[in-house]
């Protein structure tokens, strides 16, 4: 995981920014977009950090932080990117996540927490759009209308954008199935992932495919045996992280082992998902400690999401 949050993480940079925020002086929107290009720039802080309540703690003042750079500067692609990609990786790790574990000790609780998810999903989605929006006028509404047609006015340099808007509206579909408005966003969705993919899928080390792993198994508009796709985009997302990261392992298992009820690979891939050194990838080792976190929380919960019990003793 890696918000881009911060280019040195520097407490300096981000009192520069709160000071460059309330300034009056008339250079303060140049200033606000030297700050937000450092930023945006992103650095080893957050994504090298081997302490994930740490970076949990600390990254609402970030976000914080950058959304009032936006109120500032509301075009900055590069601060649109960071927001949104930040929010999305924020409501994942330290929001969902929590929302599954607290949901054997209390539903009601669960459902207060998937529902701040929701509303942070969302609001990344916004600022992806916005971002999209900033760089193509008129993006926003034809997506809405057309979104095949739409999603080819993207470039290259806009898969980030496409790729975190995508997580997070998808996000936000899967927390809101009694959402019949949201639920209907989905073929938006697969227009910005596919769009995506066809720019660059090796972008992030595979991370598209990743995300194509889950989203194969719920999409209607293909032909085909969606855990056939899955299996592409696993393999895929495998060849291109080079056995550095233990997302595609834990999707896998999650997203298509649970559903075809085989235990025994989704047992294996999370523990070759916790085999893994993190402190061997050190841009990759908050991302990696993540997945592994939820690797051990889905085999605790073995018993509960297979019929048949595990063949291993």
């Amino acid at each position: 995981m890696g918000p881009n949050a911060t280019a040195a993480g520097s407490l300096g940079l981000l009192l520069c920014g709160l000071l460059l925020v309330s300034s009056g002086c008339s250079i303060r929107k140049m200033a606000v977009n030297k700050v937000g290009d450092l930023l945006a720039a992103g650095g080893s802080t957050f994504t090298a950090d081997d302490d994930p309540a740490l970076v949990r703690d600390a990254l609402p003042f970030a976000l914080k932080l950058m959304e009032s750079l936006l109120a500032e500067s509301p075009r900055h692609a590069g601060l649109l990117y960071a927001t949104a990609s930040g929010f999305t990786q924020y409501a994942y790790a330290f929001v969902q996540q929590a929302a599954d574990e607290k949901e054997a000790e209390s539903f009601a609780e669960a459902e207060t927490l998937r529902a701040r998810a929701r509303r942070l999903y969302l609001r990344a989605r916004a600022y992806g759009l916005r971002g999209l929006e900033a760089r193509h006028k008129g993006f926003e509404q034809a997506l809405r209308q057309q979104p095949q047609v739409a999603v080819q006015w993207a470039t290259k340099r806009d898969v980030p954008l496409l790729f975190w808007t995508a997580a997070a509206w998808g996000a936000a579909i899967a927390l809101s199935k009694d959402n019949p408005d949201l639920v209907a966003d989905v073929p938006v969705v697969e227009a910005l992932i596919d769009r995506a993919l066809a720019l660059d899928e090796s972008y992030d080390a595979g991370a598209i495919h990743t995300f194509l792993i889950t989203f194969e198994m719920s999409r209607r508009s293909q032909a085909g045996d969606p855990v056939a796709r899955a299996k592409a985009h696993f393999d895929r997302a495998m060849e291109l992280a080079q056995g550095r990261s233990a997302a595609p392992l834990v999707a896998y298992a999650e997203a298509v082992c649970v559903q075809k009820q085989d235990r025994a690979t989704f047992e294996a891939l999370l523990r070759q998902a916790l085999a893994i050194n993190p402190d061997a990838y050190p841009q990759q080792r908050l991302a990696n400690l993540i997945a592994q976190h939820r690797a051990r929380w889905l085999l605790s919960r073995a018993d509960d999401l297979f019929v048949e019990p595990s063949a291993t003793p």
